[in-house]
């Protein structure tokens, strides 16, 4: 026989079907294919790796677990990946669904299912840099768009929360300056730090400000007249809104990146006298609390990340102890970091590194080098590249309280 088998255990079924001919595969692998889309993907375990690409439509989920990558694709353009919910069973991201650059608020299952545009507030609105707290509310920065007498349309940012299991829940603004953003939960989701800019009158130099007077100084020009200086400052307000504290008051520069310590009590973020002349702070998060520089001399910090025991921060930087790449870096909370800090990753095969973030049981660090997404085991020392499209967003960790996709209800 032309197409004789003796076991099927000792031949293969790819091997069988060369042997038989194009016509034994032409009417075979139409079935195999409508069978093999028919199985649901395997269950997804923790912990659980959510990203996106730098291009495309696509959302990554990363089982490290099991090695496995899977696909969701909104057909949305520019999505971006925020945070899971509490329970990790659900995502939380941006995506551009009109095609008009203005992101708009979504989550979904980790199967893609289920997909719910988020939060309502009246007139056009965007949404960027959300985050979901372990008590459930959202609070992200919402894009208010709006058209002027003249037809320009202008932007203003707010602070918003609202209830995470509420879909069509109003959004509360937390802020009212109109010029507010990222908005980060404290680990028990009590307390939300951001930032909030004001305008100044420049100095003699950019690290001085104009010296205030009562009336204005003989034949001096009007004020719209100034190049004014845009810069930022911590603020923090409760879980209710009903209480807000400005954490700085620096006199020139711009604090940016606030991020929570694991046990809640303290504040790190990246504060910059001058434009790329950047420094290590913290500050404890509470009224009152005064800074802490963790650094003296200028770098180029891209982002920072606490380590789990909350003993230091691991952080991307460069011109840093005079390495020009950006390198991630441990960073100690006592002493001078400019001549204590140690590098983190001393691998000369990771350069270019930044957006480190570390899963939520402390086991694995993500971050990106070179464009690529990189896995790093502080234990073993062991680190790999993901075999996925380089992207140009963070990576986000599923919670501690995610206990796999089968929990899912």
């Amino acid at each position: 026989m032309a197409c004789r088998i003796k076991r099927v255990i000792e031949h293969s079924i790819a091997r069988w079907l060369a042997a038989c001919g194009l016509l034994a595969v032409l009417s075979i692998a139409p079935m195999q294919a409508t069978r093999a889309a028919a199985l649901p993907p395997p269950p997804l375990n923790a912990p659980l790796l959510a990203f996106t690409a730098g291009t495309g439509t696509a959302i990554y989920l990363y089982d490290v677990s099991a090695d496995h990558l899977r696909t969701l694709d909104f057909g949305m353009a520019t999505p971006t990946v925020w945070d899971f919910s509490p329970d990790g069973c659900r995502l939380l991201f941006t995506a551009d669904a009109a095609g008009d650059g203005i992101p708009s608020l979504y989550s979904a299952r980790l199967d893609g299912g289920d997909l719910q545009a988020m939060g309502r507030y009246d007139g056009a609105w965007g949404a960027w840099a959300a985050d979901w707290s372990a008590r459930g509310d959202i609070a992200f920065t919402l894009i208010d768009l709006r058209i002027e007498r003249d037809g320009a349309l202008s932007r203003r940012h707010f602070i918003a929360v609202m209830d995470g299991a509420n879909p069509a829940d109003a959004v509360t603004l937390y802020s009212t300056g109109g010029d507010e953003f990222a908005p980060r939960w404290s680990p028990d989701g009590a307390w939300l730090a951001y930032i909030a800019y004001e305008e100044r009158v420049p100095g003699a130099d950019l690290l001085s400000t104009a010296v205030p007077t009562l009336t204005p100084v003989p034949d001096s020009p009007p004020r719209e007249m100034f190049s004014l200086l845009r810069e930022a400052d911590l603020w923090l307000v409760s879980v209710d809104g009903a209480t807000t504290h400005r954490l700085t008051d620096f006199p020139v520069g711009s604090v940016r990146d606030p991020r929570w310590s694991p046990d809640g009590e303290l504040i790190s973020f990246i504060y910059s006298p001058a434009p790329n002349n950047d420094l290590f702070y913290m500050i404890a998060g509470r009224p009152d609390a005064l800074t802490n520089p963790l650094s003296t001399q200028w770098n180029v910090t891209l982002d920072h990340t606490w380590r789990p025991d909350g003993a230091g921060l691991v952080a991307s930087a460069r011109n840093f102890q005079g390495v020009m790449q950006s390198r991630l870096w441990s960073i100690p909370l006592l002493g001078n970091a400019d001549e204590s800090a140690t590098l983190f990753l001393s691998d000369n095969a990771i350069i270019y590194a930044d957006y480190p973030r570390f899963s939520a049981d402390g086991g694995y660090l993500a971050f990106r080098s070179e464009y690529a997404l990189v896995i790093y085991q502080p234990e073993s020392g062991e680190w790999w590249r993901l075999s996925a499209p380089p992207g140009h967003a963070p990576p986000v960790w599923s919670p501690d309280a995610f206990a796999g996709e089968s929990a899912c209800g």
